[in-house]
């Protein structure tokens, strides 16, 4: 992948579009041979300048016009070639990806774990002719249902992945050779003729029922969010970030993809998400954006350490975190604090808060997210106490990540901050949030039934209950769509998942558990005529488990079931969890039988 760090300026091709792959050739311009990202070698962390970068989009670009991916305006947004990405954080997963938006398509996701069937839906539905998948194993996902793909034509292994045998799959280096006979010239034609409401980009996420649902999000949406982005956060080209959530998610590619290209901030890729406590000692990112789970891991952590304290020691961290937790009122709204307090404060800062954030490799970072799935106000508190001011941001996919953001200076905990500047937001009659602005989306891909019920007269209805309060803080109070969101920000569409355990008849109901918490649950009546037939509860056990298993073999590790409880009681309209038209009552349910679902997660949330 190498290539001159750097490159004469007259040479550099201007393109005078505003999307984000022509701010990635203006970083080029104007920053060539400064880093763009890292990535971990057998040498230490390599980097890659921006003319390098730059240079290597302008390379896949070409291959793939080579490989015939050609825009079809007749047909409007459907007309944008795609490219679905299957893979964990590489250089190979924002090249593809900018590439791919570069000369005129459309960028498709697709998370790890999803199982060969999700893999093969997203595929097909997005009518990809090119696929970039990881590894071996990642391959295997398509070779399994390759009769069922007919448009797929390529797949294109990432650098370092094992040879397959197969005709229709490329190394990376020989996808790269494809595009030597196409000239730059073509490829800068193609990113010429970007148009702000083109179809840049297309984020696979979980509808409230049926099959996962295509996000467009356009040229516009994504270099709009992303100058606001950089416009309320005051990143600059000096920052670094640490990039390992899933890049499917539009979080992730806003902060490893659309933001530093806007910015000229730096990324590192990290090695693995095992290898992300290693990796954050040794990047020491100035920004860090986490899902609730890995907050909740560093509060779990961090509390475990505690507990080892002498009591000198304890009644010291108890002095700093008074402390911290007094500087944090007036460091969360930008307010200047009393002298008394800042000199404590300081103090605080020399003796405990720099320590424990060198500790865990936070001690540079300056701003801190949490975002895709709901935050305890406990644990911002915590982490507020010891000096790492955590942003909490809201938003969805439909409107390109963030609706609300409780950004440095303007933080309130327990709120998901105000409206981002440029976005109008309001309460509907009903509660429901809803969001109109330059980041809500073109609609859903080959679903115009279902963008017409999202998307109403420019308003998006996010699905989500809230109000304001009166200073302009928005606070979320539910959500009307039934999705659960895990602790690792993933959305899950419960209602498939129960259907699919209900074909034994054994399981009258199933009600899938899982909001806020690290892995899925679920409750579960008996048909009493076909429990009678069983025996005894171990056989009723054994049946239901393997139906459960069954079940998990057609899902993503993330959407399967790992515990169960059985209830006593069927549900019914006379007992409060069924409604008069026999639909569940999720919250009546949660509600009473709160003892049963704590006691299925007991001792495994820490």
């Amino acid at each position: 992948m190498a290539s001159p760090a750097s490159a004469p300026r007259d040479s550099i091709r201007v393109v005078t579009t505003d999307t984000i792959p022509s701010r990635l050739f203006r970083q080029q311009r104007i920053r060539p041979a400064q880093p763009s990202y890292y990535e971990k070698t057998a040498g230490g962390w390599r980097a890659t300048s921006w003319n390098e970068y730059a240079e290597q989009v302008k390379r896949a670009g070409k291959a793939l016009i080579a490989l015939g991916l050609e825009p079809d305006k007749s047909r409007g947004n459907e007309g944008a070639p795609t490219v679905c990405i299957l893979g964990f954080n590489k250089p190979e997963w924002i090249i593809m990806d900018v590439a791919c938006m570069a000369i005129g398509g459309a960028p498709a996701g697709i998370y790890t774990t999803c199982s060969a069937t999700e893999v093969q839906y997203v595929v097909h539905h997005a009518a990809s002719t090119v696929i970039l998948v990881e590894n071996e194993d990642q391959w295997k996902k398509i070779e399994q249902k390759k009769s069922e793909l007919p448009h797929l034509k390529h797949v294109v292994l990432m650098r370092g992945a094992a040879k397959i045998n197969d005709p229709m799959v490329l190394t990376w280096e020989e996808f790269l050779a494809k595009g030597d006979g196409v000239t730059d010239e073509r490829f800068f034609q193609r990113i010429d003729a970007l148009e702000p409401d083109g179809l840049a980009t297309l984020i696979y996420t979980s509808g409230t029922t049926g099959p996962p649902k295509g996000v467009m999000l356009s040229h516009k949406n994504l270099a709009w969010t992303a100058a606001k982005a950089q416009e309320i956060t005051d990143i600059t080209a000096s920052d670094v970030s640490l990039s390992y959530l899933p890049l499917s998610h539009i979080a992730e590619q806003m902060f490893s993809v659309h933001g530093p290209i806007t910015t000229g901030m730096s990324i590192y890729f990290a090695e693995s998400i095992e290898k992300v406590p290693d990796n954050l000692k040794e990047v020491r990112p100035t920004v860090f954006f986490g899902v609730p789970r890995i907050w909740e891991k560093f509060y779990s952590g961090i509390r475990g350490k505690m507990a080892l304290a002498d009591d000198r020691k304890k009644k010291l961290l108890d002095w700093a975190m008074s402390v911290g937790a007094q500087a944090a009122k007036y460091n969360a709204r930008g307010a200047s604090m009393p002298v008394h307090l800042a000199v404590q404060y300081k103090l605080a800062r020399k003796l405990i808060f720099t320590k424990l954030k060198q500790a865990v490799g936070l001690d540079r970072g300056r701003i801190f997210v949490s975002g895709a799935a709901p935050i305890a106000r406990e644990i911002l508190e915590f982490f507020a106490s010891l000096d790492i001011l955590v942003n909490e941001v809201y938003g969805q996919s439909e409107d390109t990540g963030p609706t609300s953001f409780n950004r440095p200076g303007r933080t309130k905990f327990g709120s998901v901050g105000p409206a981002v500047p440029g976005v109008d937001v309001r309460i509907a009659k009903d509660d429901e949030v809803l969001v109109r602005g330059p980041n809500v989306f073109l609609g859903y891909y080959k679903e115009p039934a279902a963008t017409a019920d999202t998307l109403i007269d420019g308003w998006l209805h996010s699905g989500d209950l809230g109000a304001f309060d009166d200073e302009g803080y928005l606070m979320i109070t539910g959500r009307k769509k039934e999705i659960i969101i895990t602790a690792g920000g993933k959305n899950i569409t419960p209602k498939n998942i129960e259907h699919a355990l209900k074909q034994n008849s054994l399981i009258a109901e199933a009600v899938v558990i899982g909001d806020r918490r690290k892995y899925l649950t679920c409750l579960i009546t008996l048909d009493p005529d076909q429990a009678k037939k069983l025996g005894g509860d171990a056989e009723v056990r054994a049946e239901i488990q393997k139906q459960i298993d069954r079940v998990n073999q057609d899902l993503a590790r993330v959407e399967q079931i790992k515990k169960f409880a059985l209830l006593d009681n069927t549900f019914t309209i006379e007992t409060g969890e069924l409604t008069p038209t026999l639909k569940l009552k999720r919250n009546v349910v949660q509600k009473k039988f709160a003892k049963e679902i704590d006691a299925l997660y007991a001792g495994d949330e820490a």
